[in-house]
């Protein structure tokens, strides 16, 4: 019994190292095994954070490295947003004097 639960700890550790490769957050992960793989979300968790313990500094930086890239990612949406209205300007006030021509 004791080398089954092993090997399945391991396996679970091993899904968690597949989705750390993909940037995924505990919870997103959680959800992706629970999902995916019949995994309950309190093993993935008990796992996840039995590798945070073991591996401080390494989640330090993933964990930053993380939130780097969400604030990243959120100004270049706002960024893309800008475009589109200022796009969207420009054709209205293309529209207007395209109206007010004829």
């Amino acid at each position: 019994m004791g080398d089954s639960s092993s090997q399945y700890i391991h396996m679970v550790q091993h899904l968690i190292e597949e989705c750390i490769i993909f940037n995924m957050s505990q919870e997103e992960c959680m959800d992706a095994l629970s999902k995916h793989a019949n995994i309950q979300p309190i093993i993935t968790s008990t796992v996840w954070k039995g590798l945070e313990k073991e591996n401080k500094e390494f989640f330090e930086a993933y964990n930053k490295k993380r939130g780097e890239a969400k604030i990243s990612s959120s100004i270049h949406d706002e960024l893309e947003m800008t475009k589109q209205r200022i796009h969207n300007i420009m054709l209205d006030s293309s529209s207007n004097k395209d109206s007010n021509d004829k």
